[in-house]
């Protein structure tokens, strides 16, 4: 394996699109060469520094970025059906399910999902057809669930409306599809029918700001707009799909967020943060011999109010490399949430233990996903308040009194969403006998721990059910000839059963006194 190959191999993430935008600004965006300073407040132009102004180091960075993707690019499912499938709607929806699953998803973790998608669901008509419920179930574990939802109201759509066919152009993708955005919609135009139209995702802004030395708030809309129209500049124009997963592929193996393999990369000559970091160390090294050579700052376009350079208050670290590039705004921190769950057993008329999952609504957070009784708490609750909340809660459920002191407190689950830290605060109730469910409150239904991990369930939901199992695990204690679980608390010194192997520290531990 080359030093390229390898290097392709250790990618692991692709960003993707999918939110509405404008469409794609043209090319000639791009066209421009050194300004003065904006005139009447307004911002000036980028600079030549910004931009690729010259055609032949477009054709050279076209050329070199394709051998190597030919060389290196990974083997995946979706890029096979790609190039093998001769039917052009199918064609076209095997991507879009990939770009759709691959948003904010790690590519080892889709792989597996978009397989057994598409054995189940091979065809538009084969998705419209199935229910909401089927398509959760197979979703559960990926994560950002409205996903699944959204694309398969746009496949009816396609299906009943479009006569299953599939939009044939970028603008009528996004104009047309609910939940396909303007790099969704770009990605299945390039690479599903060729149409010669750029893709800007996470992975093609890195490259971009570190190839052009763009420090301006990568996700502001001017930003996005510019690197938008150097996308469609620079977009292959007899291999645009193949030109665009190329640039994609490279940020997601090679210009990496932290630890670029510059080296390794193939358009190198091409990248101006990397020749500002070659420019320092050869300043560096003339001065260690005693020289003071004047170098150019090649990080200063020269344009004052320039849009797209850093601003003046967070100048270049010279420790960061190319890794000054891009530049983001803080994150908005996640606001914190808690709720209270419950876990119900019972035990079933097989004598199995049974759990009561109940269904979330048809629209917001997990839309349509299954769970154990759960009620949001109000902040700065005592343990005694929330359980009554609980109580409260659980009783609609039931259709009979609930004691507080018969809840079993099994811990606290955290759980991180995109916009959400979640708390759980986790219970568990046994019942017995028959329960009589109040099934106007929202569907509900008894199952078994292996149609729990069947149903269309979230990923929290199972940390949930862990966190129970491992409690009464632990209660019920080890069984004859187990080892103990790691991280359980060991017994104190002198309380040991006979035949239980001590620790060298508690071997040399002095005996108690009597």
């Amino acid at each position: 394996m080359g030093p390229l190959r390898a290097a392709a191999a250790r990618g692991l993430r692709r960003g993707g699109g999918g939110g509405r935008g404008a469409a794609p600004a043209a090319p000639a965006a791009l066209e421009g060469s050194k300004g003065s300073a904006a005139r009447g407040g307004r911002p000036a132009p980028p600079a030549a520094l910004h931009l690729f102004g010259d055609p032949a180091e477009v054709e050279a960075l076209r050329g070199s970025l394709l051998a190597w993707y030919d060389e290196c690019k990974r083997d995946l499912p979706w890029r096979a059906l790609a190039v093998t499938e001769p039917d052009v709607n199918r064609r076209a929806y095997a991507v879009w399910v990939s770009e759709i699953m691959l948003q904010q998803t790690q590519v080892a973790t889709v792989i597996d999902y978009y397989n057994r998608w598409m054995q189940k669901w091979p065809t538009l008509q084969a998705l419209a057809e199935a229910s909401l419920e089927e398509v959760n179930e197979l979703w559960a574990g990926l994560g950002y669930y409205s996903r699944g939802k959204r694309l398969q109201e746009a496949a009816r759509k396609v299906v009943s409306e479009l006569a299953g066919q599939m939009p044939r152009t970028a603008e009528d993708l996004q104009k047309l599809l609910p939940g396909v955005g303007r790099y969704t919609a770009g990605a299945i135009a390039s690479i599903s029918y060729g149409q010669a139209t750029g893709v800007v995702d996470g992975n093609v802004i890195r490259v971009l700001c570190r190839m052009r030395c763009i420090g301006a708030d990568s996700s502001s809309p001017p930003v996005i707009d510019r690197l938008w129209a150097m996308a469609n500049a620079l977009v292959d124009r007899s291999r645009p799909g193949d030109f665009n997963q190329a640039l994609m592929e490279l940020g997601a193996t090679v210009c990496t967020p932290k630890a670029p393999l510059c080296g390794e990369c193939p358009v190198k000559q091409h990248c101006r943060a990397r020749l500002r970091v070659e420019k320092e160390l050869a300043l560096a090294s003339q001065k260690l011999l005693g020289k003071l050579p004047v170098v150019p700052d090649v990080e200063d376009c020269g344009v004052g109010g320039c849009p797209l350079c850093p601003p003046a208050a967070e100048p270049w670290d010279s420790s960061l490399g190319v890794t000054n590039f891009p530049r983001k705004a803080a994150k908005k921190q996640p606001r914190v949430e808690q709720t209270a769950t419950c876990v119900l057993e019972r035990r079933g008329r097989r004598g199995a233990l049974e759990y009561l999952i109940v269904q979330r609504p048809s629209s917001g957070l997990l839309a349509g996903l299954w769970e154990f009784p759960s009620v949001p708490l109000a902040p700065g609750l005592q343990q005694e308040q929330q359980r009554e909340v609980l109580v409260d809660h659980l009783q609609a459920w039931t259709g009979q009194p609930v004691a507080a002191g018969s809840l079993r407190f099994i811990g606290e689950v955290v759980h991180v969403f995109s916009h959400i830290h979640q708390t759980y605060v986790v219970y568990s109730l046994s019942l017995d006998g028959d329960v009589t469910l109040d099934l106007a409150s929202s569907p509900s239904r008894w199952v078994t721990e292996e149609e729990f991990r069947a149903s269309a369930v979230s990923t929290a939901m199972k940390k949930v059910l862990r966190a129970c199992e491992r409690q009464h695990g632990e209660e019920s204690g080890p069984a004859k000839g187990s080892k103990r679980k790691r991280g359980a608390k060991p017994g104190a010194a002198g309380s040991t059963r006979p035949g239980t192997q001590l620790s060298l520290r508690t071997f040399l531990r002095a005996p108690n006194p009597p």
